[in-house]
């Protein structure tokens, strides 16, 4: 299971890359095993201002959707467009080409309160 440790994590399985008051956000490595092969990711919050753990999205694999959780408040500002073409990304390079969106983080204290690789690993029994 690949979970890098330069990355901070969520118990919903998201991964968050953090650039100063941006992040990049996708699924784990561990959900996208979990959910299988995905067929689509759908962003409907582009340039929409969210709170911490609302729906930001939805990812639909072969037998089953799941919501897909904000960590922080902040602003949508982009969209991987990619994945309309080739949401199996997210399967491939979860960590890479496979990324969801980015967020301008409303408060950057609130990245404090993400899980650590560590924490997460203890998360998944990994």
């Amino acid at each position: 299971m690949n979970i890098p440790a330069e990355l901070k994590y969520t118990k919903d399985h998201e991964w968050i890359k953090v650039d100063g008051d941006q992040i990049t956000v996708g699924i784990t490595d561990f959900a996208q095993s979990e959910l299988g092969d995905i067929v689509y990711v759908e962003v409907e919050t582009l340039d929409e201002i969210l709170e911490a753990e609302e729906v930001f999205g939805t990812v639909e694999a072969v037998k089953t959707v799941s919501d897909l959780f904000l960590p922080v408040a902040g602003e949508i500002i982009e969209f991987n467009e990619t994945l309309e073409d080739e949401p199996e990304k997210v399967n491939t390079d979860p960590y890479g080409d496979g990324w969801m969106i980015k967020v301008k983080v409303s408060n950057v204290s609130d990245l404090d309160s993400l899980l650590s690789a560590e924490d997460y690993k203890a998360i998944i029994g990994a």
